[in-house]
């Protein structure tokens, strides 16, 4: 495939707003959580509140509201946030759950067989209970929404304008990996996070809605900030004894499930007329 100016501009954009979406709604949870809590762990959670605003303010302005009104029409697009049926939102959080329960064991296993340092998760000594849940709830929130708005909305978008779906569900997947290259340049996280891109990107792609992947993405970071990332500090290496029966489980999982969302994708995707271009691309190569 030749990479004419007209696709690296559009590649090149696409990583800018998804980046730049990305940077304003963390940077802002972040800043908000250090003001929050800079003095006293024990003050109340005020930046939950604040942060919800700054999600609604930013999916309202992203989605077409305010100035100016020239290019409200092509945020609308943009955004992505477009009405789908109960039928077809039902297929896709249990295709994009069953993928989110098999990259669970994807990372478990993958952890197993590389050194790999685990992710830094905030220690919630000294904080109430009520702290901690409100919290950890809005964090399980921010970074879907934001990711979702800036990488399957306005970056996935941009990129199909000028790529064949395939194409632009890869390069936004690529995108989304890099974003998280902070968590380290190591493949068994750099493999997992391409993967959930790819999940995302096709739900958003099938369905022509981040209305489909979102509630995907939550349930994931949920999944992962609960039962897998918290536990990765006391995983063994197999070459160190570590391969136990629970590890054969988890490779068990990763297949199983695997094969599970993989079904459940080809009834989404019999669903949508946006599947026959999707399917063509990926069978020419």
């Amino acid at each position: 495939m030749k990479l004419s100016w007209r696709r690296f501009r559009a590649v090149l954009w696409s990583a800018l707003l998804a980046f730049a979406i990305l940077i304003v709604g963390q940077g802002v949870w972040s800043a908000l959580l250090l003001l929050n809590f800079k003095n006293n762990a024990r003050s109340a959670p005020w930046a939950v509140a604040v942060m919800a605003l700054v999600l609604v303010l930013m999916w309202k302005y992203l989605g077409g509201s305010g100035w100016p009104q020239s290019t409200s029409g092509e945020r609308r697009r943009l955004l992505r946030a477009n009405a789908v049926s109960a039928r077809s939102m039902g297929l896709a959080f249990l295709a994009g759950s069953l993928a989110m329960v098999a990259l669970a064991g994807y990372w478990i296993v993958f952890c197993q067989l590389v050194r790999t340092p685990p992710n830094l998760l905030p220690s919630p000594t000294g904080f109430p209970l009520t702290t901690v849940v409100l919290v950890l709830a809005m964090s399980t929130l921010v970074s879907p929404i934001v990711e979702e708005m800036g990488f399957r909305g306005y970056g996935q978008q941009i990129l199909e304008s000028r790529f064949a779906p395939s194409t632009a569900i890869v390069c936004s997947s690529v995108l989304f990996m890099l974003a998280h290259a902070n968590h380290g340049w190591l493949w068994p996280k750099l493999v997992t996070y391409f993967l959930a891109g790819l999940v995302f990107g096709s739900l958003a792609y099938l369905s022509n809605s981040i209305l489909a992947s979102l509630p995907v993405h939550i349930f994931g970071d949920a999944i992962f900030f609960i039962f897998v990332w918290p536990h990765d500090a006391t995983r063994r290496l197999v070459s160190e004894g570590g391969a136990t029966g629970w590890f054969w489980v988890h490779v068990v999982q990763a297949a199983a499930f695997t094969a599970l969302s993989l079904l459940v994708f080809k009834r989404l995707s019999e669903r949508t007329p946006h599947a026959a271009a999707l399917i063509r691309t990926v069978a020419s190569g």
